[in-house]
């Protein structure tokens, strides 16, 4: 028996495919195994460009943190963070300032299993396991509540989480719940997967997915007026809620070479006001 790497905790069965491990890997990078990987592969024939969309997603991520930061923000909560690995909040923030502090929630006990051994020597990050739908459970987590001051503004990410939530459970109540618990100056980045006239195709491929995956959570498709009503209470920030690479890009790593992927997320950021 090969020995477990250091980042992989000792009660993980490294033989199942676990989703925020394929993440990982559509985004390059390198906490995933050869199970992941071929799940990947999987995903891609049933959705093509997931691959860019990921990035896309994750390139939007990066430059609402470093929005977020020049707007005076130095501390963060990622809900639905996965594993925070390639790039991901605590190393952009950081990168900014170092002083910057992030929390890390997910359901997943193993992606917080994972996040916890690879965040270790890093006293301004942590990761915490609650489910976004119970917002006392994410936002009283010890780990959390040790780490953040919400007497001070802070930058909450939901990206690519919300459509997990259904309507009959309510999103806007429950965004409503978290922001009432922020201090003015605070500010939330949304991203969320959409139906379009172009992306019909698409869409019904990831449906086929996560039926034939068996995965607790149905996925809920959101059109652009919806998106937009998940920041109610929030003022939008330019340029408002838009296809997810075309919300500022700043460069080639931006965007995808498939229009389709730059839209079919659409992104916005809010900012709480006194």
């Amino acid at each position: 028996m090969t020995q477990q790497q250091d980042w992989v905790p000792q009660d993980v069965d490294t033989s199942v495919p676990n989703v925020a491990r394929t993440y990982d890997f559509l985004l390059g990078g390198a906490h995933n195994f050869a199970v992941d990987r071929a799940f990947a592969e999987q995903v891609e024939k049933a959705l093509p460009g997931s691959r860019h969309m990921a990035r896309v997603n994750r390139a939007f991520m990066a430059r609402a943190v470093r929005a977020m930061v020049a707007d005076g923000v130095r501390q963060f909560l990622d809900v639905g963070a996965g594993i925070p690995t390639v790039g991901n909040v605590h190393e952009i923030a950081q990168a900014a300032v170092p002083e910057c502090r992030v929390a890390y929630v997910d359901k997943d006990p193993i992606a917080v299993a994972h996040s916890e051994l690879l965040l270790m020597g890093d006293d301004r990050a942590v990761a915490a396991q609650a489910d976004l739908r119970d917002v006392a459970s994410v936002l009283d987590a010890p780990a959390v509540r040790g780490l953040l001051d919400f007497e001070e503004p802070i930058g909450v990410l939901m990206l690519l989480v919300l459509h997990w939530v259904p309507d009959d459970a309510d999103p806007h109540r429950l965004l409503a719940g978290y922001i009432d618990r922020l201090a003015p100056g605070s500010m939330v980045a949304i991203s969320h997967v959409t139906e379009t006239d172009e992306s019909t195709g698409t869409v019904e491929e990831m449906r086929g997915l996560v039926k034939r995956s068996q995965a607790r959570d149905s996925l809920t498709y959101r059109g652009y007026d919806e998106v937009v009503g998940l920041f109610a209470g929030l003022d939008l920030v330019e340029p408002g809620v838009v296809g997810a690479g075309l919300w500022r890009p700043d460069g080639p790593g931006a965007v995808a070479d498939d229009p389709e992927a730059n839209t079919v997320i659409y992104a916005g950021v809010g900012r709480k006001t006194g």
